[in-house]
């Protein structure tokens, strides 16, 4: 089969006993499995009361749930709301009752936060289920047992309602239209093709960060509609990673720069004992990478390591190896169906080479934050929208990121961007990671703050701390260097890479007047 059906369900009917997925406990699912198990939790959630256009949540773990549920919700006209499993109870209580989720489904894992948070959105008794034991949550067996295996009537293309990250005040649901239409009738994995991705073609996608982050589900479900077989990981280490990417031939995956350091950080003789010639495209986003990290990265895996620039609303640039070792620190150009530009503070579309926001949009239709006219309104020129990131496009079109104005450091009246003090910060070996941004200063108003999280073998004291700022002085102007450093055992980061920096920020602006 070298032109597979387009979906996952005419794949299943076409070759039912192909294996399309590999659990993290190593057990294969063939493709008639997995759409029997997709097709009787759609008959559950449809005998529990949901019809078309209504949102179920999901707080699971890398699983063949997690990719059950999301098959179901594509194929039923529902809403899949991923659920942060990071989150505490009134967080995710949040999320299931402003999505109007009507049933939640759980893993033990996340006992007591699933259980809080279903009290608290006053969840039905009968609408909660666990993957495991859940008190006061019915088996999530119940939902498939006794259900027929067959296609559901009915059938049209539902969605993911990924909710922002909510680093900053309450996380909102990006909510995009229905189109009615089957399944089939949309190409569900043409987004891949923007990395330049074929269906079938032997491709093997690795799971390797948490499902409930959009990009790492769009790739996993696109990848699965397009006939590649996935490889999920719960857990990531570097090691396993590696151990996954030989024993299945794995082609693809999506990754963020902090999993690249941990690589890079393993023993030669642990980096040499695994084939990864298998790859074909190795793309990062989600947080800026630093220069060395990701030379070091191509030197080691070559020209499959590619970036993207987007944004959960949607919109987004790509850059191969090759465009950035011309360029090197792009994050790429426009998708072909996207958009980029900058404004200035006034709305004014800035020529290349102006500093100003990045703003994106899509040709493929836009979208709402549910619930919250306000904030879909915001941040919007005509049909752009900004995430709130500071770049600059060159006269060939590649965009290059300085940061996100929020994270912008003001000191002495001059601009100061984090990620380049960062990135000099994770050249010295003694940092596993690191956060650089500003704290009150009564004459320059903000002054450069670092705080490191030190390597395994490596001690947090004055003498480190002393280290480091030399380190710094050899590599940045006498303004961006970091005046003190300060030690921390983990640095707040989700799994995807995202550093939650008003948590590290917000303690020295105490009793001071924060920057916005």
């Amino acid at each position: 089969m070298n032109q597979p059906p387009n979906g996952f369900w005419a794949q299943a009917s076409a070759d039912p006993d192909r294996t399309v997925l590999i659990a993290p406990d190593g057990e294969e699912w063939t493709a008639a499995r997995l759409h029997a198990a997709v097709n009787q939790l759609v008959h559950g959630l449809r005998a529990a009361g949901l019809g078309q256009g209504d949102a179920f949540a999901v707080v699971l773990p890398n699983s063949v749930e997690f990719l059950t549920a999301y098959l179901a919700a594509s194929q039923a006209g529902l809403y899949l709301v991923p659920v942060n499993h990071h989150l505490v109870g009134p967080e995710i209580a949040w999320i299931v009752a402003d999505s109007g989720a009507k049933v939640l489904i759980a893993h033990e894992r996340f006992a007591d936060a699933a259980r809080a948070a279903a009290d608290e959105a006053e969840l039905p008794a009968s609408h909660r289920y666990a993957v495991g034991q859940v008190t006061g949550f019915r088996p999530y067996a119940e939902l498939l047992d006794g259900r027929p295996a067959s296609p559901p009537a009915d059938r049209s293309l539902g969605w993911v309602m990924n909710y922002t990250s909510g680093t900053t005040g309450r996380p909102r649901g990006i909510r995009r239209p229905l189109s009615g239409r089957l399944p089939e009738e949309t190409y569900l994995g043409g987004f891949l093709g923007i990395f330049g991705i074929k269906p079938f073609d032997g491709n093997v996608h690795l799971v390797c960060s948490p499902l409930y982050h959009t990009a790492v589900l769009q790739f996993a479900g696109a990848a699965l509609h397009i006939g590649h077989r996935l490889v999920l990981m719960d857990k990531w280490t570097p090691k396993e990673m590696l151990r996954l990417i030989d024993a299945y031939g794995c082609t693809h995956t999506h990754m963020v720069p902090t999993q690249f350091h941990r690589l890079l950080a393993l023993p030669d003789e642990v980096k040499e004992r695994y084939d990864v010639s298998s790859m074909r495209h190795a793309i990062h986003g989600a947080a800026p990478c630093p220069e060395h990290v990701k030379r070091a990265m191509i030197d080691w895996w070559g020209s499959c390591v590619e970036e993207y620039y987007a944004a959960s609303e949607g919109g987004g640039a790509f850059a191969t190896a090759e465009d950035w070792l011309k360029k090197p620190g792009t994050v790429g150009r426009a998708w072909p169906i996207s958009e980029l530009a900058v404004f200035d503070d006034d709305g004014r579309r800035l020529p290349p080479g102006e500093l100003g926001t990045v703003y994106m949009k899509m040709s493929t239709g836009g979208f709402s934050y549910h619930k919250d006219e306000a904030k879909t309104a915001k941040n919007r020129i005509g049909d752009f929208f900004t995430v709130g990131d500071l770049g600059v496009l060159d006269a060939d079109g590649y965009l290059f990121l300085r940061d996100r104005k929020i994270d912008m450091i003001i000191s002495g009246g001059v601009n100061i961007y984090p990620a380049e003090i960062e990135s000099a910060l994770l050249a010295h070996p003694a940092v596993a990671d690191a956060a650089a941004f500003g704290i009150p200063h009564a004459d320059w108003g903000e002054e450069v703050k670092a705080v490191v999280e030190p390597a395994d073998g490596h001690t947090g004291d004055a003498a480190l701390a002393a280290e480091i700022l030399a380190h710094c002085e050899r590599r940045l102007a006498g303004y961006k260097r970091p005046k003190t450093v300060d030690f921390i055992e983990s640095m707040p980061r989700d799994p995807n890479g995202k550093l939650y920096k008003r948590r590290l920020r917000d303690p020295y602006w105490e009793g001071h007047d924060r920057p916005l």
